[in-house]
């Protein structure tokens, strides 16, 4: 065991665990991040996964990450640079139609009047409305929800948010509250008639969440996914270069820079505790860390079913915790490619915007539908959803010269299969991922042969890797009952635990998943306070 203690040691050294280290650290307190993979970033990462080809691992894309992170933490300073994608994204509908939905109000009625003209000319309205609700959204993230009520309602009860949202009009609350309460084909079915139309939206109401397009809640995952922005751009999609690593390497650096201390290969056993309080950590290797704070990164599912003592919280405090809803419902594949996809229905194998756009296989409300309720029959779908990035067309650093990667974001396979099998069967997870070159190739009959390498991650893979929970991305399920002050649970949405001196700075707590940095800036915000409130350490900055 080191003499040292520190203020505050934190588990997991994915994106926002690196970014409460940066603010704890440019508060003045010392802390030690420790991170089981022998690199940090957690699901953040980039690796070479072929001889040659590099890519981000599982997270792909970034436009939630928010910019007073960027800023706070000078990551551009660090080495982050995050360039536009050409077009927003591209969905193969079939042998002669698709959608290329560029960027800019005008463009993207040209591209939908190709279906619908009236749906042309709603866009406007639902642009705008999205836009409202977007801006309440902007607020609400980065604030501390209150931690008592009824998750959700809070948004609608007094108090100071209640106050904030009671001073919109009132179509605007009834804007918020279809959207944190309908489903996304409800929602869509308001704004537009056409099905690729509806789909074009509604695929965001599904990413990441294990659901239906008419599961109710599935629209507040559409506007989850509606606050990002690139380079001050808002509702732009890019790529930063040198893949998602790139993000969390800056975050790194920024926290280094600040005094922080990052381990890794460090594998945390358990919880260190001194009474009834969190006193640091015990590494598998039986080495003692002292803290006087502890902060999670890692899923809270997880975080009180392996790491907290037994007798350390109440039995039904702990199951609260355990019975988090979890599970993505997600799949994901790099592949090395000889060439760029040629699609049929846009034909050509020289670099256009379909390429480097998000390529979405999913050209119907019914299509997403069926693809959920496949998997939770059978397990995975029969004709998955496909979210295709081909980064190496914006990064030239990720592969040969004239050779390309390609990110392939694939919906719905169940956490669990049924009838006795499982994802540990590598045949099962083999056999999904030759269905997902076959759909892929359906609609670009040279995807199949261009497949030079492929690199294959089921739920389990990202639960063993990652310490994903069921493969769940956003570290627990964006359902109405786990959003806000219900977020990761009832009566302790604050960022601090039912354990004193342990408090939750990932995606489990609120405002959720995506790479935003947002979890970690508001933990950090609360534990600043709580130094500064119970005189830990005299010299906390503000």
């Amino acid at each position: 065991m080191t003499d040292k203690t520190y203020d505050v040691a934190i588990l997991g050294g994915g994106h926002n665990g690196l970014t409460t280290a940066a603010y704890l650290a440019g508060a003045g307190l010392s802390v030690v991040v420790l991170e089981k993979n022998p690199v940090v970033g957690g699901a953040a990462v980039t690796e070479e996964f072929a001889p040659g080809f590099r890519n981000s691992v599982a997270s792909y894309t970034v436009s939630l990450l928010n910019p007073k992170v960027i800023a706070d933490l000078e990551l551009a300073r660090h080495g982050l640079k995050v360039v536009e994608r050409p077009a927003a994204n591209f969905w193969p509908v079939d042998a002669r139609r698709g959608l290329l939905m560029p960027y800019g109000l005008a463009a993207r009625q040209q591209a939908i009047a190709q279906f619908s003209k009236r749906d042309a000319e709603v866009l406007p309205s639902y642009d705008a409305a999205l836009d409202r609700a977007a801006a309440v959204l902007r607020d609400l993230i980065t604030r501390t929800p209150p931690n008592a009520g009824g998750g959700i309602l809070e948004l609608i009860k007094g108090g100071a948010t209640g106050r904030r949202l009671l001073n919109r009009s009132i179509d605007d609350q009834r804007l918020l509250l279809e959207l944190f309460t309908a489903s996304a084909a409800d929602f869509l079915s308001r704004w537009f008639e056409n099905e690729t139309a509806q789909a074009a939206f509604g695929f965001d109401g599904i990413v990441g969440a294990f659901a239906a397009p008419s599961t109710p809640g599935t629209a507040y995952v559409l506007l989850h996914h509606c606050f990002g922005e690139v380079n001050g751009k808002p509702g732009v999609w890019g790529h930063a270069l040198g893949g998602m690593g790139a993000i969390t390497q800056a975050m790194a650096k920024a926290a280094e820079a600040r005094g922080a201390t990052i381990r890794t290969g460090a594998q945390v056993a358990w919880l260190k505790m001194n009474g009834a309080r969190a006193a640091g950590v015990v590494l598998t290797s039986g080495e003692e860390i002292r803290a006087r704070a502890v902060a999670s990164n890692i899923p809270p599912k997880l975080l009180f079913r392996a790491y907290v003592p037994e007798d350390a919280v109440a039995p039904e405090t702990r199951a609260h915790f355990t019975a988090i809803k979890s599970g993505s419902g997600t799949f994901r594949m790099n592949v090395a490619l000889s060439e760029l996809p040629d699609f049929t229905c846009l034909p050509g194998k020289t670099l256009a915007p379909q390429h480097g756009s998000g390529i979405v296989i999913g050209p119907t409300l019914d299509y997403l539908e069926r693809a959920y309720l496949d998997a939770r029959r059978d397990g995975w779908s029969k004709e998955p959803v496909v979210e295709m990035l081909i980064p190496s067309t914006l990064d030239d650093s990720l592969a040969p010269k004239g050779q390309h990667v390609a990110s392939l974001f694939v919906q719905h396979v169940a956490p669990h299969l049924p009838a006795g099998r499982s994802w540990a069967n590598d045949h099962e997870k083999q056999a999904f991922a030759d269905l997902v070159i076959e759909t892929v190739t359906r609609h670009a009959p040279n995807f199949k042969n261009a497949v030079l390498h492929r690199q294959v991650l089921s739920p389990l893979d990202l639960e063993h890797r990652f310490g994903l929970v069921d493969g769940d991305i956003f570290h627990g399920q964006l359902g109405l009952g786990q959003l806000f002050a219900a977020r990761p649970v009832l009566g302790y949405a604050n960022y601090r635990m039912p354990v004193p001196g342990l408090y939750l700075c990932g995606s489990g707590a609120h405002p959720g998943g995506g790479v935003t940095g947002v979890p970690g800036m508001n933990a950090a915000r609360e534990i600043i306070r709580d130094f500064k409130r119970q005189s830990w350490r005299g010299k906390v900055r503000a």
